[in-house]
């Protein structure tokens, strides 16, 4: 029907607009720091072991694989940020293909304007990278519930939710919940083959991963970042004291579109396996950015991949058996869903903090460029503020492992905080580094002054360093000869 066509024709024009103002998006907040670490790894670095981060591997081959393909540069990151989008939109039609081509091309074309109103700051987020392995997932299960005897879509099913776990360890939640679906199904069929060959594909990239951290030396440190560190205090870090959905006026619309789908596809008794399915996905995309905590927008996005197979999913049926009152709720909230996220992805594409971001980093890259020597090394205290993007345009190496200066300033009283400062003291004594960067801006709080928390860094910063050079949020400290 000619609504179906408008709504598509809507969300196309949105797609392309915001894909050919999305085309200069420059790699920029987290990417670059994951590139770092891939450098680095390339170089012959270990992760944990030698870059004190927080992420998965698999978040790192990833990286890698675009550095040794396209480079570092601002057009591979750009074309692999486009490449993903096209595989999540493919994967969302591809789970909502059997309820119609409006459903299956209108989900795709939602998940594209979702991720492109975001702004160049959610290119490669880690929550997008998974989009598409969970909706990969999804599909591999419904289609062995709606045909039993195609236990091969269970094979790479099972592998793309390995493949996210890798990325995200967060993914393992949903894996499991399709585990149970996978093993009470084989269990009414009286067959254990279905569950054994599901698992078996999600435990195989995650083998594969621990096999590789394994090789390179860093098992232990992987296991310490994640059992010291990240579980008992980073994932309590940061929580902000109200939060809620970025930009919630965007997803009123979101949540009528799935619950009139929902309601209308179970009143009509066309509630399907693949409804089931995809229904959990929502629960899980709840989960996922209510049980981090940290109210950050990329954390929605597993959500907004499950509501994008389900939104479009009964506008046809509606129309069609002439329900015109819900029809007519849906079809309005689905063009206010374009309007809203057209207008969000306006103003994100000319965000003003992006660009004093990369003056910042060219800036940094400027004071240090021509005055570091053969083997000197250059240390940040930084999070995102530019200062390991800045590392990477120079090619510089840092004398500790440090990529990021938040797990210096908190928890201070903590033990694991004690030997971490124990140790970058140590490694910055027993390699000076020729400068050191200091971000004005702290995560999650803080300025300059947070230095004074750390008596023994901010002793030796007046010690054996003299001011160099200041500039818009930041400052850089020199070596000083006589030191």
């Amino acid at each position: 029907m000619w609504v179906g066509g408008a709504l598509l024709a809507l969300f196309a024009v949105l797609a392309v607009g915001l894909g050919w103002r999305s085309r200069a998006w420059p790699l920029i907040h987290d990417a670059p720091i994951m590139h770092y670490i891939a450098w680095r790894i390339a170089e012959g670095a270990a992760p944990y072991r030698d870059l004190f981060d927080m992420n998965g591997p698999g978040v790192y081959l990833l990286h890698l694989a675009v550095l040794r393909l396209g480079g570092p540069g601002d057009f591979a990151w750009r074309a692999f940020d486009l490449a993903w989008l096209a595989v999540g939109a493919l994967a969302v039609g591809a789970l909502a293909a059997p309820w119609g081509l409006v459903a299956a091309a209108g989900g795709g074309l939602f998940f594209v304007v979702h991720h492109l109103a975001g702004g160049a700051w959610q290119a490669g987020q880690r929550d997008f990278l998974l989009c598409p392995l969970l909706l990969l997932g999804a599909l591999g299960v419904a289609r062995w519930l709606e045909c039993p005897r195609q236990a091969t879509s269970l094979a790479w099913g099972g592998l793309a939710l390995g493949a996210s776990i890798a990325i995200k360890p967060h993914a393992a939640l949903f894996a499991a919940t399709l585990g149970v679906v996978v093993l009470v199904g084989g269990w009414r069929a009286g067959a254990a083959l279905p569950a054994t060959i599901f698992v078996t594909g999600v435990a195989l990239p995650l083998l594969a991963v621990v096999g590789w951290v394994a090789a390179l030396g860093a098992l232990t440190e992987w296991r310490t970042v994640v059992l010291d560190y990240l579980v008992p205090l980073y994932s309590r870090l940061g929580r902000p004291a109200h939060w809620g959905f970025h930009r919630w006026q965007a997803w009123i619309p979101v949540g009528v579109a799935v619950a009139l789908s929902l309601v209308s596809a179970a009143a009509r008794r066309r509630f399907t396996p693949r409804h089931s399915v995809a229904a959990l996905g929502l629960a899980y995309g709840v989960v996922h950015y209510v049980g981090q905590g940290k109210g950050w927008e990329y954390h929605v996005y597993p959500l907004a991949a499950f509501a994008a197979a389900l939104l479009f999913s009964e506008l046809e049926p509606m129309l069609r058996s002439r329900r015109w009152v819900a029809g007519s709720l849906l079809g309005g909230s689905l063009a206010a869903l374009g309007l809203l996220f057209g207008a969000k992805g306006v103003e994100a594409g000319d965000a003003e903090w992006i660009r004093d971001k990369e003056r910042r980093v060219s800036a940094v890259v400027r004071e240090l460029d021509g005055r570091l020597g053969p083997g000197d090394l250059v240390q940040v205290l930084d999070t995102t503020e530019g200062g390991v993007h800045a590392l990477l345009r120079l090619r510089a190496v840092q004398p500790t492992r440090f990529l990021y200066d938040f797990p210096l300033f908190h928890d201070f009283s903590a033990p694991v905080i004690q030997r971490l400062r124990a140790e970058f003291m140590r490694d910055l004594g027993r390699r000076p580094p020729r400068f050191i960067v200091l971000f004005r801006r702290g995560w999650p709080g803080g300025g300059a002054e947070r230095v004074e928390a750390f008596p023994e860094l901010h002793h030796h910063l007046a010690a054996a360093y003299r001011l160099h050079a200041q500039g818009d949020g930041y400052i850089v400290y020199a070596k000083r000869d006589d030191s």
